[in-house]
């Protein structure tokens, strides 16, 4: 899927279960939205840390999670808005 086709609708932080765990982890779900459908990328912040794809990234390895994931949380190369300092 290139890079083009996805676009990320929101970042939030939210709690997560597994069932691996009786615990609640925290954990940042990206939604991102494609020409191919809609899906989420989640981070669930657990020891260790691991990726769980949803919609369209459902099957997907951890690697192609992982890659995808950092891929669009990458910043732009546009220079951020700065305020000029007077005074």
């Amino acid at each position: 899927m290139s890079e083009e086709t996805l676009t990320v609708r929101s970042l939030e932080r939210a709690p997560m279960r597994t069932r691996e765990s009786t615990n609640t982890h925290s954990a940042w779900r990206m939604e991102i939205d494609s020409e191919a459908g809609s899906g989420a990328i989640t981070l669930v912040d657990a020891t260790p840390s691991f990726y769980r794809g949803d919609g369209l990234f459902l099957g997907w390895t951890q690697e192609q999670l992982a890659e995808t994931y950092q891929r669009l949380l990458a910043p732009d190369d546009e220079r951020p808005f700065e305020l000029m300092q007077l005074g």
